[in-house]
């Protein structure tokens, strides 16, 4: 198949390879593009561990401070591969979403420890925050960056939609998703979504690309990575 890989940079080249390994041709057009912010303060005083929810935390952070010794809870698979990747070496998954993370969060820490620090964008998905306060643990959310959307797709990937060449396409976050419809409109091509299967991360994803004519939509059984690709196989082999 031929797949469109909307994710930003830093995330899609080793997706790409993935795909690519599997018999895939890929088209990368990152939707999102991730603003380190120099303004947020990242004050670590007291804090008993780090919750990150995306790669992109996970590096800005670790841009922004040498500290590698505070536990790392990670949203998912993905962003703890990251943190290891950085340099953090007590990393926990919670292999799944925001809700997810609240819970492992809980189940382990004890809100009497001190604060959690929430590596986080301007504009975070989910209200990981809010589910911990509930949970009785004092937040400190830094927006350490922003994920600016793109304006227009480029010509190389404008061209692929409009002459057929795109079979599907990932969508891994309900503002990516968002992006695109937009794009989409914008240089009058909503209607090859009806020739593209739309693979989401998650049902939150899809709510927000719903409303175009895709071929097919399907939503990874668990929001994780490797369960939306296992989709998109399964929508591969539906369609050979």
């Amino acid at each position: 198949m031929r797949v469109l890989l909307t994710r930003p940079e830093a995330d899609a080249a080793p997706l790409a390879a993935d795909l690519a390994a599997r018999g895939h041709t890929v088209v990368i057009e990152p939707l999102l593009t991730i603003v380190a912010r120099s303004d947020a303060a990242v004050d670590l005083t007291g804090v008993q561990a780090l919750a990150m929810t995306s790669a992109n935390g996970v590096r800005v952070f670790a841009d922004r401070t040498a500290r590698r010794d505070l536990p790392v809870f990670a949203v998912g698979d993905a962003t703890a591969a990251a943190a290891r990747a950085a340099g953090f070496t007590e990393v926990e998954s919670a292999g799944g979403d925001v809700v997810a993370l609240a819970a492992l969060i809980a189940a382990q820490l004890d809100p009497a420890a001190g604060p959690v620090f929430h590596a986080a964008a301007r504009r975070p998905a989910g209200d990981l925050k809010g589910r911990l306060e509930a949970a009785g643990f004092t937040v400190r959310r830094a927006a350490l960056y922003d994920a600016e959307p793109s304006r227009e797709f480029s010509p190389p990937t404008a061209a692929a939609l409009r002459d057929g060449c795109i079979d599907a396409a990932l969508f891994f976050s309900p503002r990516t998703g968002r992006t695109f419809v937009r794009l989409l409109a914008e240089s009058r091509l909503t209607a090859v979504s009806g020739r593209i299967v739309a693979v989401c991360l998650s049902a939150a994803v899809a709510e927000e690309i719903k409303q175009l004519p895709w071929r097919a939509l399907a939503i990874a059984a668990q929001p994780t990575q490797a369960a939306l690709l296992d989709s998109l196989a399964a929508l591969d082999e539906l369609a050979g």
